[in-house]
C-alpha cells in the first residue's frame, strides 16, 4: 500500500506539471548507503527528503516543474561514491546532489563534485573538511553534525559529568582523524587530560584489548568516534566487564546511522552508560507546530506506529526535509535550474522557517554549515532502545 501511495503521489505531481506545460523534473540526486552498516541512516536522508519533494510537487513544483528524487546506493564504497557523483553530473537537469552518513565517502568525492559544479547537500557527514574543502567556490552545504563542534560537545559534557581525564577510542579513517584534531584541542583548552588514543578498524570483531588498555592508562570516560558495527562491539565488550571496572561512553551520533540497537540488545544496553551526541529530537522539537506536522506526513506516508519517541534516525528525517526545502527556495530566487546560480542564492538565502528551526542566514559565502554549537544536544537510550534527550 505505501508503494501505492507513493506513486499516486508521483503521478499527481506529474499531472500537475503536465497542464502547467512542463512534465520535465527537476533531478535531486540521493548518494548514500541504502543497504549496508549505515542504510537507517540512508533510509531516513531518503525519507525525509521524500517528504519534502512530494509537499513541494504538491504546491505545483519549482518553477513549474515537479522534483524527482533519483537514489544511488553507495554501501558506503568511496569509490562507489564518485561513481554516484559522476553518473550525477553526466545526467540532465539534476540540480543537487544529497549525501549520507560517511564522511569518507564524501571526502574521496570533493574533487569530482566541484569539477562538475554540482551543488552537494550534506545532511549527516559530519568531517569537518567536508565543508573547509578548501575549494572556491564552494559548492559543499551542511546541514548537519559539524566534528569541530562535535568534538567540544562531547568535551563539554565530559566535563559537565566532573570527567578529568578521558580516553579516545576512534575509527582510522578521515572522519576519524578530524574528531581527532577538535577533540586534542577542546581539551586542551578544558584542562581535561586525553590519557591516551585508540584505532580501529570497520569490520573488527571485538575491541576489549583497547578498552582495556584506556583504562589501564586511567581513562575515567571514553570518547567514541563509530558507526553502528563497531560501535555496538565497543558497547558489547564494555557490558561484558565487571560492573566495577566498566566506564562511559560518551558517543559520536554515527551509532545511530545503522541496526545498533540490535547489534547491542536491549539488556547490554542498560549495562553501559551510554550518551550519544544528536542535533534534533521530536520530542522535544523548535518548531513544534512544523514538526507535528512532518511526523504525521511521515506516518501517513511510511508507519502509521511511529512516534514522536520511536521514530528512527529523526536528525536524517529532518535534516535532509529541511535543506531539499532550502534548494527549492534557492531554485526559485535563481529562477533558473543553472547550478552555479542556485549555489550563489544557497548563500543568499536570508530566512527558512524550518522544522529544524528558524534559520536566518543559514549560508554565506564565508559559511557553509548551518548548524552552529548551540544546536547539539546529548541523549541517552530508553529501556525500549529509543534516544531520547539527556536532561
Amino acid at each position: 500500500m505505501q508503494v501505492l501511495h507513493t506513486l499516486f503521489i508521483l503521478f499527481i505531481s506529474l499531472f500537475s506539471a503536465l497542464v502547467q506545460g512542463n512534465t520535465k523534473p527537476l533531478i535531486i540526486g540521493l548518494d548514500a548507503d541504502m543497504s549496508a552498516v549505515a542504510i537507517e541512516g540512508g533510509l531516513a536522508i531518503k525519507r525525509g527528503a521524500q517528504l519534502a519533494i512530494n509537499e513541494i510537487n504538491r504546491g505545483g513544483g519549482v518553477l513549474g516543474r515537479p522534483l524527482l528524487l533519483d537514489v544511488r546506493d553507495h554501501r558506503g564504497n568511496p569509490a562507489r561514491g564518485l561513481a554516484n557523483i559522476r553518473y550525477f553530473s553526466q545526467k540532465q537537469d539534476v540540480v543537487a546532489v544529497l549525501g549520507g552518513v560517511h564522511t569518507p565517502v564524501a571526502l574521496h568525492e570533493l574533487d569530482s563534485i566541484h569539477a562538475n559544479k554540482m551543488i552537494y547537500l550534506g545532511p549527516w557527514a559530519a568531517g569537518t573538511p567536508i565543508v573547509d574543502n578548501g575549494f572556491k567556490p564552494n559548492y559543499v552545504f551542511r546541514l548537519s553534525v559539524r566534528d569541530e563542534h562535535a568534538g567540544d560537545v562531547l568535551m563539554r559534557y565530559a566535563q559537565s559529568r566532573t570527567i578529568n581525564t578521558v580516553g579516545l577510542l576512534l575509527e582510522r579513517t578521515g572522519w576519524g582523524r578530524s574528531n581527532e584534531r577538535s577533540m586534542e584541542r577542546v581539551a586542551a583548552d578544558l584542562n581535561i587530560t586525553i590519557a591516551g588514543k585508540e584505532w580501529f578498524n570497520w569490520r573488527e570483531k571485538t575491541m576489549s584489548a583497547s578498552i582495556e588498555r584506556l583504562l589501564a592508562l586511567g581513562a575515567e570516560a571514553i570518547l567514541l568516534v563509530a558507526n553502528a558495527p563497531e560501535g555496538a562491539v565497543i558497547v558489547n565488550n564494555m557490558a561484558a566487564l565487571p560492573e566495577q571496572k566498566r566506564i562511559p561512553i560518551f558517543s559520536h551520533w554515527g551509532i545511530a546511522s545503522g541496526s545498533f540497537v540490535n547489534q547491542v540488545g536491549l539488556e547490554n544496553l542498560q549495562k553501559v552508560d551510554l550518551s550519544v551526541l544528536q542535533t534534533y529530537s521530536f520530542l522535544a522539537p523548535n518548531n513544534p507546530k512544523k514538526s507535528q506536522s512532518l511526523l504525521a506526513h511521515y506516518q501517513s506516508e511510511y508507519d502509521k506506529t511511529i512516534t514522536a519517541k520511536t521514530i528512527p534516525a529523526a536528525a536524517g528525517v529532518v535534516h535532509a526535509y529541511d535543506l531539499v526545502n532550502m534548494l527549492a527556495k534557492a531554485i526559485t530566487k535563481a529562477g533558473s535550474s543553472n547550478r552555479q546560480k542556485i549555489r550563489q542564492e544557497l548563500e543568499n538565502l536570508q530566512r527558512y522557517e524550518g522544522v529544524f528551526k528558524v534559520f536566518n542566514n543559514p549560508f554565506s559565502d564565508q559559511n557553509h554549515d548551518a548548524l552552529t554549537l548551540d544546536d547539539y544536544i546529548m541523549a541517552s537510550y530508553s529501556e525500549n532502545g529509543f534516544l531520547v534527550p539527556v536532561n
